[in-house]
């Protein structure tokens, strides 16, 4: 195709709304071919949030894990919140005033969660580290730690803590017997729990915490006490909850009511199209795909988005997008994990060697084109 921008695509202009791992991706893929985009996301710096619980208990790591848009997509890139997206204009709606027009429109807003596993704050590059670096300090002076929700953030939660402060005493509460997600093989969920009992995890499973809305999440106190619906109280000086991930619809909500699955994804054709609109697609968290939401899934997304808008332009068939086999990598510490490829299990040296030792870090700053610090 070469690097130059060919008269099919002159009158392209795509805009992204979010910058998460399906946004830098196809934003990197656009400015690779030359082809005009704007890149929109509300804070200043790519977040690799796969290491964002690491980030929490190593001090120093935060800063690997946030990476600078301006940098790398320079005038392509726009921190703003979208506030509306106007379908007849063709335009994407910012919070200053500022509208930005499309001919394609890729969204790919992520999810949402609470803090550590995410940070949707609108917050510099400095402060969204610094607040890592003040969890670091939390859980530093905390010699209990207890961990809410079971899910694969949980176990990761977990297990870093204990890898990072073997000393510590650490509390595992799942509401579910099996840990990690629903999706993986039952072989790989069994030996997460093994892994986490090796490491001297203590498990509170089938409970469920009564008293979560009482409690101050990620606050050092001298005795918090935890209780749970079947009556176990724990006493402990933090709190971490890895629960309550849920689909960043706020974008587009509003536009594309007719299209939202329950929860809240937008439903798309096999081609990743939304609905109804052949110049619009969603990618990621926010695509109603029926497979595990993951960083690698939001990257076959972008490459299928993007192929495809040039396929439009060019009158090509479009791509089909199949989901395939589970690939899902557990990182329990950086010198332990387990996982899947393709479906198939892998074991815990390979896993550590794979994901564990740098949770992907690396590949991200390649993306960016930017050297980590």
């Amino acid at each position: 195709m070469g690097s130059q921008v060919s008269m099919e695509m002159e009158a392209v202009q795509v805009v992204i709304v979010g910058g998460g791992f399906g946004g830098i991706a196809a934003a990197s893929q656009l400015q690779a071919l030359n082809i005009p985009f704007t890149l929109v996301d509300m804070k200043d710096s790519f977040h690799h949030n796969v290491a964002a619980l690491r980030a929490s208990v190593e001090s120093g790591f935060a800063k690997k894990t946030f990476i600078s848009y301006a940098v790398t997509f320079k005038e392509n890139f726009r921190q703003g919140l979208v506030v509306e997206i106007d379908l007849e204009d063709q335009t994407v709606l910012l919070e200053g005033g500022e509208a930005l027009p499309f001919s394609h429109l890729i969204l790919a807003t992520g999810s949402t969660g609470l803090f550590p596993g995410k940070f949707n704050q609108v917050f510099s590059q400095q402060a969204a580290i610094q607040a890592y670096e003040d969890l670091v300090r939390q859980v530093q002076h905390s010699q209990s730690i207890v961990v809410v929700g079971g899910g694969s953030a949980g176990v990761e939660m977990a297990a870093e803590i204990k890898t990072e402060y073997p000393q510590k005493e650490v509390t595992l509460i799942h509401s579910q017997i099996a840990l990690a997600d629903k999706e993986l093989l039952p072989c790989v969920r069994q030996e997460a729990k093994e892994i986490l009992l090796q490491k001297g995890v203590n498990l509170l499973l089938s409970e469920r915490v009564s008293n979560l809305e009482e409690l101050s999440p990620n606050e050092h106190q001298e005795c918090i006490r935890v209780q749970t619906d079947k009556g176990t109280e724990v006493a402990t000086n933090l709190v971490i909850v890895c629960n309550g991930i849920k689909v960043n619809s706020s974008a587009y909500r509003s536009v594309f009511e007719s299209q939202l699955a329950g929860n809240g994804a937008l439903r798309v054709n096999q081609y990743l199209q939304v609905e109804g609109c052949s110049h619009i697609y969603a990618i990621g968290d926010c695509a109603n795909v029926k497979e595990p939401k993951t960083a690698y899934h939001a990257g076959l997304h972008a490459n299928i988005a993007v192929a495809n808008i040039i396929n439009s332009r060019k009158h090509r068939p479009l791509k089909a997008y199949k989901p395939g086999a589970l690939t899902f990598l557990l990182a329990m510490g950086r010198n332990d994990g387990v996982g899947q490829i393709s479906g198939f299990y892998v074991g815990r040296l390979m896993v550590r060697l794979a994901k564990s030792r740098d949770l992907f870090v690396s590949t991200s700053w390649k993306t960016m084109r930017q050297s980590p610090p």
